[in-house]
């Protein structure tokens, strides 16, 4: 009893005001902490970059000063930052300065964007886009292979311009005529390892690039772009991380898990982190090849720098590509597309030689796996590496796990991996997911987020922006409803309560970080990332949710944005 008492009171003086005045004081909300000691509250206090205090009293005299900032919430919901669990940083940057085709409804939309863009273009000036999907199209072009069209109607208006234009899913490309040109891609060019060219009947390349074929095109437009100088390169790397934090603080975002860049990147990043101009938090996985792993990994080990907005401890490896460019690794063939079982994008014995890196240097291992076959062999890597269950909590983990076979479940428990998934993914594929599985895969194994978590693993959540936008809303949303854009439910007994849903998208995905001490609940002595939302997304119908926004983001008890009440 005496033990309780002590436990009781300690919690008590926790959540007590200081006797200094705080920096800011939120007040005059419903204020959800993802603190079991106090679940809700109606005022917070910050100090400096931590939260001082919370309660649930009226009496905030102690805690208001001259200088305090006091911020009325007007009964709005007030939760931690949401923290992007998977994403691509420089990628939503980027998706912000080529042409944006995810609205796209039809194949002749994306050739009047094309044809438009070139007509303004400097011959041989290469014309860039991302987000296609040819499942979001009313009806598939005549003449198409693999539900594509060929490449002619692009070249048509486009004949001096080269033109690459990346999938939504980001495991594919779509390219026309003077692109393959400069790629010396023809009918003779062979698959790389790991990669295909689609071609027609006839044997010629359509235009469609998938997985590593996608590097040939790459490398041209990297050779053309050599003409550049040094600035403005690096210029143009310094927009894309300014305009991914703008668009991550307007969604709420406080955190950022950017899953894979090379060394040049995290070298941008301490350098922004340095000047103070990187106000999102990010958690950096490292992407470079396994050589210069042992040569220089140590050197890019951070661990909360600059303040808590850097963190580099953690690798990145993708074993198999996306389902809906028919790149996942599967133990069966494709129900449309019978001829092929997807791609191995990189061979389980490289990934094997990477786990054993990470073992040695004390790092984080996290691989891309959507097919399930791909998830198998990831997950024997991993048993093979830990020698059985994971003991030591390193907390690997697999990015997407989006379709596994239902003997691969309980293992992710059992070995202590995460499976670091995106709500969004399952809503957004749902329509076409029987088409490339059947529906008995589907149902049995595919995005299931309630079988995971039913067996004790750690489910967590994001969007792998820019393949969707990098709003949380839109996933949070997808997670506890399971409804597709067509209005239909997608085995919705996967889904997860709205608390579940908060959880996942706040302190589990500190907790896949190594994070959960500093960040991810609003708790006394953790970081005063705060989010306030137009909608209270926890109790509003379900059909209300979307229309949440962010209306204040607060980084280190600074508020970096305010939505402008007339905007949508």
């Amino acid at each position: 009893m005496r033990n309780l008492l002590l436990v009781l009171l300690l919690g008590i003086a926790a959540c007590a005001p200081a006797a200094d005045p705080a920096t800011l004081v939120i007040r005059n909300g419903r204020i959800v902490t993802v603190d079991d000691d106090l679940p809700e509250a109606t005022w917070l206090a910050i100090r400096g970059s931590t939260i001082a205090a919370v309660g649930d009293s009226a009496d905030l005299a102690p805690l208001v000063g001259p200088e305090t900032e006091v911020l009325d919430a007007g009964g709005r919901l007030v939760i931690p930052g949401f923290i992007e669990g998977h994403g691509h940083f420089m990628g939503v940057g980027r998706m912000k300065m080529v042409l944006d085709l995810t609205k796209a409804r039809s194949w002749n939309d994306i050739v009047q964007q094309v044809g438009e863009a070139a007509a303004e273009a400097e011959p041989g000036e290469w014309i860039l886009g991302r987000g296609w999907h040819q499942e979001k199209w009313d009806s598939t072009p005549e003449g198409s292979v693999d539900g594509v069209p060929t490449h002619h109607s692009l070249s048509a208006v486009s004949p001096e311009n080269p033109v690459e234009l990346g999938h939504a899913s980001g495991h594919a490309t779509f390219v026309n005529a003077e692109a393959m040109r400069l790629g010396g891609i023809s009918a003779e060019t062979p698959d790389p390892a790991g990669g295909e060219i689609v071609r027609d009947a006839r044997g010629e390349p359509t235009g469609l690039l998938r997985e590593n074929a996608e590097d040939l095109v790459g490398r041209a437009r990297a050779t053309s772009e050599m003409n550049r100088t040094a600035e403005e390169v690096a210029q143009e790397r310094r927009d894309q991380a300014r305009l991914a934090a703008e668009e991550a603080l307007s969604k709420g975002i406080t955190s950022f898990q950017d899953a894979g860049v090379g060394f040049e990147t995290v070298d941008l990043y301490r350098a922004l982190a340095d000047e103070g101009n990187l106000p999102v938090r990010l958690y950096a996985m490292l992407a470079e090849g396994n050589d210069a792993l042992e040569q220089r990994i140590d050197e890019f080990r951070l661990d909360g720098y600059a303040d808590q907005h850097l963190t580099v401890r953690s690798i990145k490896r993708s074993i198999d590509g996306a389902l809906g460019s028919h790149g996942a690794w599967l133990l069966e063939p494709y129900a449309d597309k019978p001829e092929s079982s997807g791609l191995n994008t990189t061979d389980p014995a490289y990934i094997a030689r990477t786990a054993r890196i990470a073992l040695e240097h004390g790092f984080q291992l996290n691989v891309h796996a959507i097919g399930d076959r791909a998830n198998r062999e990831v997950l024997d890597v991993y048993e093979n590496a830990f020698g059985g269950p994971d003991s030591l909590d390193r907390r690997w983990r697999i990015e997407h796990a989006q379709h596994l076979h239902p003997d691969d479940i309980p293992r992710f428990a059992r070995l202590g991996v995460i499976a670091a998934m995106q709500g969004v993914h399952a809503t957004s594929d749902g329509p076409w997911v029987f088409a490339k599985l059947g529906e008995k895969r589907a149902r049995e194994g595919s995005h299931v987020w309630r079988s995971l978590m039913d067996t004790g693993a750690v489910v967590t959540n994001g969007t792998d922006a820019p393949v969707e936008d990098v709003d949380p809303v839109a996933s949070f949303y997808s997670t506890v409803s399971r409804r597709t854009r067509d209005g239909s439910l997608y085995f919705p007994d996967q889904a997860m309560t709205r608390m579940e849903a908060l959880r996942s998208y706040t302190i589990l995905n500190a907790y896949a970080a190594f994070e959960e001490n500093l960040k991810g609940s609003l708790t006394p002595g953790k970081l005063a990332d705060v989010t306030i939302l137009s909608v209270d997304i926890l109790s509003v119908p379900e059909e209300e949710i979307p229309s949440a926004r962010a209306d204040v983001t607060i980084v280190g008890g600074r508020v970096l944005y305010r939505r402008d009440p007339g905007s949508d």
